[in-house]
């Protein structure tokens, strides 16, 4: 008998030419929860927690369109738009958050996040869980992949967005392109004049489909409960939080 690695890459090898054979593709065999983490410098304060209402599973191909367009607005290059193209990817989008918090009403809505200007948050963080389809009794259990970005990357590419007029439609991604942030431009009304502001309406992660069984032993309820008893002040939501004149961009 072969080692566990080579008889699961077997089976995923035969689930595969069974779905073609289908025409779906091994991400819809599966529901998925994504829980998306605002984590700020500072160490006393609770990341801004988001349980996504909805992911909605889509191959590559399907988004090509909208990739070669964030090569073309220099985004990312259009080298590696087209080895992205390439891989056997999946893209899990997330256009609809729930704040994990009880004293918020009606929290299911578009996605509306001040991201920039603002110098409190160190990273955004989403983890992505998953079960097969049909088995509702079962936990989501925590893929093992890491979806990571950092402020300093999305804080450059946001500063090359200000040269654009897009109102909405602009996106960025982190290094390693597996985290792709979908951003609206708003403007503020201040005393003085009007300011430039980022929003973040959605989030899509791009997962290799052969990682899409790497699950680890933690659930989504276990992650919850971490994330809601952690010792720390009152959440931080992003309709609320005041901006320091000095930190906007003025039209």
């Amino acid at each position: 008998m072969g080692d566990p690695a080579s008889r699961k890459s077997s089976q995923l090898e035969r689930l595969r030419l069974q779905l073609k054979k289908k025409r779906e593709s091994l991400a819809d065999q599966f529901q998925f929860k994504m829980l998306l983490l605002f984590h700020f410098k500072d160490q006393n304060k609770t990341c801004a927690a988001f349980e996504i209402a909805e992911v909605v599973p889509v191959m590559t191909n399907n988004y090509e369109d909208s990739i070669l367009k964030g090569a073309k607005d220099q985004a990312y290059s259009l080298e590696s738009s087209r080895e992205l193209l390439d891989k056997d990817v999946v893209q899990l989008h997330a256009p609809r958050w729930q704040p994990l918090r009880s004293d918020i009403i009606g929290c299911t809505q578009d996605m509306d996040f001040f991201l920039w200007p603002r110098n409190d948050i160190d990273r955004v963080e989403c983890h992505l869980f998953s079960r097969w389809k049909g088995l509702d009794h079962e936990p989501f259990r925590l893929l093992q992949t890491e979806f990571i970005f950092s402020h300093e990357d999305y804080d450059k590419q946001l500063m090359r967005l200000l040269a654009r007029r897009d109102k909405s439609g602009l996106i960025i991604n982190n290094p390693i392109q597996s985290m792709f942030l979908f951003i609206d431009r708003r403007y503020m009304e201040t005393p003085k004049n009007k300011a430039v502001v980022f929003k973040l309406s959605s989030v899509c992660l791009y997962l290799p489909q052969d990682q899409l069984m790497s699950w680890g032993s933690c659930t989504s309820d276990e992650m919850l409960a971490r994330i809601l008893t952690a010792p720390s002040s009152v959440l931080t939501n992003g309709h609320s939080l005041t901006i320091p004149e000095a930190n906007l961009l003025t039209m």
